[in-house]
């Protein structure tokens, strides 16, 4: 519909005729639409259900698409059409929709024990962290964090898919544990590629997150957003270590243990060429994609303040990974709470099962009463009943002996004879005849 509607200023090309028409109502409509594309296919707030579930699909598509092509689709979009949607309103709309997105998908995550789930929800932050950067006007960050992301993202995913593959398809981190003493190469790469995800000095998602993070420090917005972009910085640490502590610390509960055999060392050969770039092209892009290096001066707080979060998240990441039986009591206090969180704040329920209900529920009843029971009843099923029914009638009467037939026979024999009386009884009294008297006939 977009490209459709920008053919009404005769090209494509809105670069070229963007300054004249910049407050028309066509334009401002495309800016609209262009703004709710990229949320869709990013998976924003109200639109992030579908991307947990998409993590059905198998896992190397899911190290393709989830980390590097179809989730930052949306992403790359708003990228190129920055110019046109920069000083906007809606892009004061999006970054707070964008911030509350990372903000959710990172406290989503420390509820969930799919593994590929979590690292699902960790994209849908990242995601949430490069709409809300772009929001603010800085392209060339949401891209270098575009990039380096990819690079750890798709290592993750990679080796989750191994971990999943040798515990005979399990996902669920509850009945893993101590891997690492089987696949030590698999879990170096997943352990670099989680501190690349927190920004760990000095690895590749370090150079894209904390300057991210210090531009937002540096910038003139209120604390809801500083507090949003902080809290989901810390919530990255915490369901980091989480998924550390249940994967390759804690101890193995022997559910699948005779699964893990030695390392995979065709998938070992492609991690490791990703866990080099997870190392080094956060430092190579910088120098790559921006002009001129950025120096930001802050206080000495506000600079290590990225620091302080990630050990807070770090320290709570530890804390609830260790927690026993006595600690559910505490958990049953705030049920309805977790609840909620733990379901994207029922967004799966508000778009994806609310709205399909109600037509799926419809259609099934019309299945059961119309396809299933009337028109079978009166159309094939109910014929076929009635030509069965009568085929096991005389199938029975064909079986019974000859006393039957010669009684059938004489029956009807009877019944013929019955019949040919009574006729001939009722011919009888209707004869016309006619008798003479003098000149004339007379009926009697």
């Amino acid at each position: 519909m977009i490209i459709c509607w920008m053919m009404n200023f005769g090209s494509w090309n809105y670069i070229f005729y963007l300054e004249f028409m910049k407050n028309d109502y066509c334009m401002i409509y495309i800016s609209v639409m262009i703004i709710l594309a990229a949320m869709t296919k990013s998976a924003q707030i109200p639109f992030s259900s579908w991307l947990p579930a998409a993590m059905a699909a198998p896992t190397p598509v899911s190290a393709l698409v989830h980390s590097s092509t179809l989730v930052t689709a949306g992403v790359y979009l708003l990228i190129r059409f920055n110019i046109l949607l920069v000083d906007t309103l809606f892009f004061k709309v999006l970054l707070l929709i964008s911030s509350l997105t990372m903000f959710m998908a990172g406290i989503s995550a420390n509820y969930e024990f799919d593994l590929k789930k979590i690292i699902a929800l960790s994209t849908l932050s990242q995601l949430g962290l490069m709409m809300s950067i772009l929001s603010m006007g800085m392209p060339l960050l949401a891209f270098f964090h575009l990039l380096t992301h990819a690079m750890f993202k798709a290592l993750l995913f990679m080796c989750a898919g191994v971990i999943i593959h040798l515990m005979n398809d399990m996902q669920d981190i509850r009945l893993m544990g101590g891997i690492s003493l089987y696949v030590p190469m698999t879990c170096l790469c997943m352990n670099i590629s989680n501190m690349a995800l927190c920004g760990i000095p000095f690895l590749a998602g370090f150079y894209s997150k904390d300057l991210i993070l210090e531009m937002v420090s540096f910038s003139n917005f209120n604390f809801l957003i500083f507090f949003l972009y902080y809290f989901s910085t810390g919530l990255t640490m915490y369901y980091t270590i989480r998924l550390m502590m249940y994967l390759m610390i804690n101890d193995y509960n022997l559910l699948s243990i005779y699964n893990l055999y030695d390392e995979d060392y065709t998938m070992i050969k492609s991690m490791l060429v990703l866990l080099i770039m997870s190392i080094i092209s956060g430092s190579m892009l910088m120098w790559l994609i921006f002009y001129y290096p950025h120096m930001i001066y802050l206080p000495f707080n506000l600079k290590l303040m990225v620091i302080y979060v990630s050990l807070a998240g770090m320290f709570m990441g530890y804390i609830i990974s260790n927690m026993n039986i006595y600690s559910l009591n505490k958990y049953l206090l705030t049920y309805n709470l977790s609840t909620f969180l733990c379901l994207m704040w029922f967004m799966p329920s508000l778009s994806t099962y609310g709205l399909s209900y109600y037509f799926l529920n419809y259609g099934q009843k019309l299945l059961k009463n119309v396809d299933f029971g009337w028109s079978e009843l009166y159309s094939g099923w109910g014929m076929f009943n009635v030509v069965k029914n009568y085929s096991i009638f005389y199938n029975i009467y064909q079986m019974n002996n000859f006393k039957i037939y010669l009684f059938s026979f004489i029956l009807w024999i009877m019944i013929f004879l019955f019949m040919l009386l009574i006729y001939l009884n009722s011919l009888y009294d209707s004869v016309w005849y006619w008798s003479y008297q003098g000149d004339k006939f007379i009926f009697k």
